[in-house]
């Protein structure tokens, strides 16, 4: 980590009034909401200052400004050709999967997600009527006998698939588990979709934060059967902390679904953050640099809580995750019961996510966006509190 980047102290940032920092009392480390504790990007922040400058803050224009922005990005860091004629803007990931599944699905359809997962996914395929099927991650081992950990349950989604689901939402990379799909699975994804005739929702927002080791593979990228059956939604919010602005894209790249994104409302870009919009160009065309430093941050972060959790709570059980910067704990062994979160939060004044509410009990989601020494005391605090 550079001098330059300076991560603000606990007083500084509690002056925020975002909801990570305005939901808690003072006397509780807040590290449950997914946003981060870093300062903005510097050219983020001089395109903001720009606008209000100039009294910028009116609706957002018609440009291909993000669009070229989202396609440039895309290329350098994944090699994938986006044609800027496929982005089309929302103001955020949800109200583009939302939207999405409107034009896709009629209510009573069977959308599938795979616990455990980010909970608004539920919220989004019941807001359209539709009915949540679950095909959960598996641990079982592969054809060759090897476990590769956690990953697609291609055989569940086979048999929800096969008993008429008309829509997948993919997480990818996956909330909580910070898990990054390999290829192949993409692959035998977009083939069972093809199959069956299955729409996959690609919410990719937190592709930009893979982390050493791991190599995100965008689903649109795999195949023809990806595109013909696939969207995208990508965002700068979790990569550059930009989710109060309110900028995101649906990216298609076959005529099938885009005749969908085509029916939205031509309002749609109306709803979306102006400010949001000058930020998020901003971020994709020059925030490079800035985003290297956090990587940097969380990699460290990551190993850093392997190393706390070993020797304050060793039988709390955690995998780094491959990317952002949430932690999938599982503290079953310490009998905390079905909501060690809540627990955590009323001995230990630490805010956490409950488990439950990604589909699986005794576990909790921890958000290590934050400085070393906010971690550290996090983790101590927990330990001192058993």
């Amino acid at each position: 980590m550079s001098s330059t980047f300076r991560i603000p102290p606990l007083a500084e940032l509690r002056r925020r009034r975002s909801a990570k920092w305005q939901t808690f009392p003072h006397d509780v480390l807040p590290l449950p909401v997914a946003e981060m504790d870093f300062p903005l990007a510097g050219p983020v922040a001089a395109a903001l200052h720009q606008a209000i400058r100039h009294s910028d803050t009116g609706y957002a224009a018609p440009t291909a400004d993000l669009a070229k922005a989202v396609a440039g990005y895309a290329h350098r860091t994944w090699h994938w050709p986006i044609d800027p004629e496929g982005v089309h803007t929302v103001a955020d990931v949800g109200i583009g999967i939302v939207e999405t599944l409107r034009r896709i699905v009629a209510p009573g359809d069977s959308v599938v997600i795979s616990p455990p997962v980010y909970e608004p996914f539920s919220w989004w395929v019941q807001e359209v009527g539709a009915r949540v099927v679950e095909a959960p991650l598996t641990e079982a081992p592969l054809a060759d006998g090897t476990v590769r950990g956690p990953r697609l349950d291609l055989d569940a989604l086979e048999r929800a698939f096969a008993g008429g689901a008309r829509a997948y939402l993919l997480c990818s990379p996956h909330n909580p588990l910070g898990l990054v799909h390999p290829r192949e699975d993409l692959v035998a994804l977009a083939e069972l979709a093809d199959k069956y005739g299955v729409f996959v929702l690609a919410d990719e927002i937190h592709a930009p934060l893979v982390l050493p080791g791991a190599d995100f593979v965008p689903f649109l990228s795999v195949s023809d059967e990806a595109r013909r059956w696939g969207f995208a939604f990508l965002s700068a919010s979790k990569g550059w902390n930009l989710a109060g602005l309110k900028a995101a894209t649906i990216i298609t790249a076959d005529p099938a679904p885009q005749r969908y994104v085509d029916r939205m409302s031509p309002h749609s870009l109306y709803r979306t953050g102006h400010l949001g919009v000058i930020a998020t160009v901003a971020a994709f065309n020059n925030g490079d640099p800035w985003l290297a430093e956090v990587l940097d941050v969380l990699d460290r972060n990551r190993a850093l809580l392997a190393e706390l959790l070993d020797k304050h709570l060793p039988a709390a059980h955690y995998t780094p995750p491959q990317a952002s910067f949430l932690a999938w704990i599982d503290f079953r062994d310490l009998g905390w019961g079905d909501d060690p979160a809540a627990r955590i939060l009323d001995t230990a004044k630490v805010a956490l996510n409950s488990g439950h509410r990604y589909g699986f009990s005794g576990f909790a989601r921890l958000n290590f966006g934050c400085a070393p020494q906010t971690l550290t005391e996090a983790i101590t605090r927990i330990a001192g509190s058993c």
